[in-house]
């Protein structure tokens, strides 16, 4: 009777023990924040420093391989150090240039206006105009307009006059100079009343003419 007792504890103190472990899985016990972080510091990526180079995208390039890195036109070579990269000093790209390629390192200038702009008006290089009478102009292989405006010479009168299309006043009657308010030619004397007779200087238009007063018939002499 003893040993029936005793059989039957033994077998109650196991049976407690199977329940306990089949009932208590990770699932219903996750991990903490801690333990999970742990975890991910144990993983293993690859090094590829002094094997080869890894791009913006991801992709892994042999050493001595040449590849263009991201966006850039300039390429670059593998090496143990790293990538390296060409850093010309591309040429400056022509201010009147109208078209643009960036297919290689460098920008290219590939067509430049060939005409020169002037007052709203195009004009051929080399090409020579006027734009006003007083102006001579020429189109420069540079795309520049270069203008001589005339210097015209003193006319030798006191009214002188524009012609159309004409850059220069001319004097239509000829040389002459004021004596009072009359206007006399010059190169002659000239009775401009009762006693006076007047003459231009020679060259010097701009002055008044030079009178000589005579006996008056009839007028008092002033």
């Amino acid at each position: 009777m003893a040993l029936h007792i005793h059989e039957a504890c033994i077998l109650l103190l196991v049976i407690p023990g199977l329940v306990t472990s089949a009932a208590i899985s990770h699932e219903d016990y996750p991990a903490d924040e801690g333990d999970q972080a742990s975890s991910n510091d144990n993983l293993i990526f690859d090094d590829y420093r002094g094997k080869g180079c890894v791009d913006d995208s991801g992709f892994v390039y042999k050493l001595g391989e040449r590849f263009f890195p991201g966006h850039s036109n300039c390429p670059c070579v593998c090496a143990l150090d790293g990538p390296v990269c060409d850093q010309p000093e591309c040429p400056k790209i022509h201010p009147k240039c109208t078209k643009v390629e960036h297919n290689g390192c460098c920008p290219e200038c590939k067509e430049v206006k060939n005409f020169c702009e002037y007052h709203g008006k195009n004009y051929k290089i080399l090409e020579e105009f006027k734009p006003s009478p007083c102006e001579w102009c020429r189109c420069e292989p540079s795309n520049e307009v270069h203008c001589v405006v005339a210097d015209c010479a003193v006319p030798e009168c006191v009214n002188p006059v524009y012609e159309p299309e004409q850059c220069c006043p001319v004097c239509k009657n000829g040389p002459n100079c004021f004596a009072g308010t009359t206007i006399i030619p010059a190169g002659i004397e000239v009775k401009v009343d009762e006693c006076n007779i007047c003459h231009c200087h020679n060259g010097d238009w701009w002055k008044p003419a030079q009178c000589s007063k005579r006996e008056c018939q009839g007028k008092q002499t002033v």
